[in-house]
């Protein structure tokens, strides 16, 4: 927790987060908020709700916090990237992403909501180090119904390879190169490194969205 503790202003909302965290960790046959906080010793579920739904902190910044520690840790010249996605069964129609979709979970066809998962492995140990939620064009082509479930409106439509090459183009070089300059060659602190990693893949984002949206536009002239 020390790693992004610094992430969670009040004291709260980082509680919560470490008993969120050791819950997800902890041999709990279902995962739910519910079984989550009791886990953690809460008699209610509200403070793991709060965390999920209304607290304030930035979940790509502690992605990026959890590459530094997998940087450190982890890292390994002749690691790897993994990637597979997996459905999450459910019953209602609310949920971000869900409809009736095929998803490997059940082996067939079920209302679902997809993740696709982006994990490094390495001789040293494996883990998660990214993830998209899989918005189906039924959600994309309803401005209305992903405002309303708070997806923002520059979320479009994207196949689950798409959103796999946007995780993986984003990580292979940048996992080399903060190996290299972090373990390999250290040649700056590792606040400034990482601090520059994170302005560059900023930018390859906000350049990628651009050429897309310019490829858009020459396919939809005339």
């Amino acid at each position: 927790m020390d790693s992004f503790a610094g992430r969670f202003c009040r004291v709260e909302p980082r509680r919560a987060a470490a008993g969120f965290v050791t819950g997800l960790l902890a041999e709990l046959e279902v995962k739910t908020c519910w079984q989550v906080a009791e886990q953690a010793g809460h008699a209610r579920p509200d403070a793991m709700q709060r965390l999920l739904y209304r607290a304030k902190w930035d979940a790509d910044a502690v992605r990026d916090d959890v590459r530094k520690v997998v940087a450190d840790r982890l890292g390994d010249p002749d690691g790897v990237l993994v990637v597979d996605e997996t459905g999450d069964l459910k019953k209602g129609v609310h949920s971000v992403g869900v409809q009736r979709q095929y998803t490997g979970t059940a082996g067939r066809i079920e209302n679902a909501q997809v993740g696709v998962f982006l994990a490094y492995a390495g001789r040293h140990g494996h883990t998660l180090i990214d993830r998209r939620i899989y918005l189906p064009k039924s959600w994309t082509d309803d401005r209305g119904r992903c405002e309303q479930a708070g997806v923002p409106d520059t979320i479009a439509f994207a196949t689950r390879s798409e959103l796999a090459d946007d995780m993986i183009d984003l990580t292979v070089n940048e996992i080399r190169r903060l190996i290299n300059v972090l373990l390999i060659r250290p040649t700056h602190s590792s606040t400034y490194r990482l601090r520059w990693s994170h302005w560059r893949r900023r930018h390859q984002a906000r350049a990628r969205r651009a050429h897309y949206a310019r490829r858009l536009t020459l396919e939809l002239q005339p």
